[in-house]
């Protein structure tokens, strides 16, 4: 018999069929742990299942990789759903993966912590980033459902502890895949008109594939880059989501997002009494000073006898008058006996004095004082002053002791 002679594809080709045509293998679950794990620009992704004794590789298409609700990584122990192939182009058999998840954990798990961990790595998690709440909400926006019963409790809260505040609602879907763009649209609508000064975000309790819509990117995106503060409300107590890490601010549950978002009525009341109080006791302990203050100042001279205090000032200027007066006295006493010794002393020796016993003075035509007869000539003139008037005269001869010239 004639020995067959197959082509490589051919040969290939034969095992692909012969794999496929085991029902076995068109429907299997494998366990094992991820390596050489490579998602493709086509989003494909390719990766390798191993266990401690063998290994086998793998791949999902883009079409069944987009229900995967968390990112495959090296080293994840999972269990993959799907059938066992041969690639004719390679000869290798394959396992072409129609799902895949973590191996003991559900798969929303798992994609919870790894949207969480990236997140807080790039700091969305920072407590500097978050806002202090307004303590007296002028406007509250609530973005939920419209015909939820969270949303009816929240607004009965409002209006029951702070009536001033406006509320109004932003309707969204809080479930399924149309949620998280519709609240996330919300919270940017809410910021780009400035609806409110206050955010709350939120439904009530369900399962985790209820709640699911918090724990979305997109609506942690939106959150983190909000203007306007954001009060998280998901769940009951236990439920924790990626909105509530974002927010700046968690409730454990949209009644208690309501308290913390407006002070109570009643307390504001009480401490305005208290404000009140405190004032009247103030204005009534001030107004009291001043009573006293005005009885004092009703009893002061100035007050009951006005004209007292400039008779007061007219004596002291009297006073003072008189101190002056005697003052400017004895500052020239001394001066005035030290004039009248001094005017004596000129006197004394005044030549008028010595005219007046009898002498008189001659004087030249140039008015210097004669001393010596030797200081003119014969028929020089000369004036001779005597005690009342004097005299003209021209000189006949001049005489030095008994001698004439």
């Amino acid at each position: 018999m004639e020995q067959r002679v197959f082509g490589v594809s051919e040969l290939n080709n034969i095992v692909k069929a012969l794999l496929e045509s085991v029902p076995e293998l068109g429907h299997v679950y494998v366990r094992g742990e991820i390596s050489n794990y490579k998602l493709y620009p086509s989003g494909h992704h390719y990766f390798t299942l191993k266990d401690a004794e063998g290994a086998i590789r793998c791949v999902m298409f883009k079409g069944q990789a987009l229900r995967l609700r968390f990112r495959p990584e090296n080293g994840m122990k999972v269990i993959a759903l799907g059938r066992v192939s041969v690639f004719p182009r390679d000869g290798a058999y394959q396992l072409y993966c129609d799902a895949l998840s973590p191996d003991g954990v559900g798969d929303l798990h798992v994609a919870f912590e790894q949207l969480k961990e990236r997140l807080y790595r790039e700091g969305l998690f920072d407590p500097a980033h978050k806002k202090p709440l307004p303590p007296y909400p002028k406007a509250i926006a609530l973005i939920t459902s419209g015909s939820g019963a969270a949303v009816h409790d929240m607004i009965r809260i409002l209006r029951r502890r702070y009536p001033l505040a406006a509320v109004k609602v932003l309707p969204v879907r809080v479930q399924g895949p149309e949620a998280p763009p519709e609240i996330a649209g919300a919270i940017r609508y809410a910021n780009a008109h400035r609806v409110a000064d206050l955010i709350i975000t939120g439904r009530g309790g369900g399962s985790i594939e209820d709640l699911w819509c918090f724990n979305d990117e997109r609506v942690a995106r939106a959150i983190y880059d909000s203007d306007i503060p954001v009060i998280s409300a998901v769940g009951h107590e236990p439920d924790v989501t990626i909105s509530d890490f974002v927010a700046d601010a968690r409730a454990s549950t949209p009644s208690n997002a309501a308290e913390m978002a407006v002070p109570d009525r009643s307390e504001l009341l009480d401490r305005l009494e208290g404000v009140r109080l405190q004032m009247v006791r103030s204005e009534t302990a001030r107004l009291a000073l001043l009573r006293r203050k005005l009885e004092e100042l009703s009893t002061k001279r100035v007050l009951t006898d006005p004209m007292a205090p400039i008779q007061d000032k007219r004596q002291a200027l009297d006073h003072a008058q008189r101190d002056l007066a005697h003052a400017m006295e004895r500052r020239l006493a001394g001066p005035r006996q030290q004039l009248s010794g001094l005017a004596a002393s000129l006197d004394a020796m005044s030549p008028l004095k010595v005219l007046g016993r009898g002498f008189a003075v001659a004087q030249d035509s140039e008015g210097r004082i004669l001393r010596s007869a030797e200081e003119v000539s014969p028929g020089d003139s000369v004036t001779v002053r005597l005690a009342r008037g004097r005299l003209d005269c021209e000189v006949r001869q001049t005489i030095l002791g008994e001698e004439q010239a």
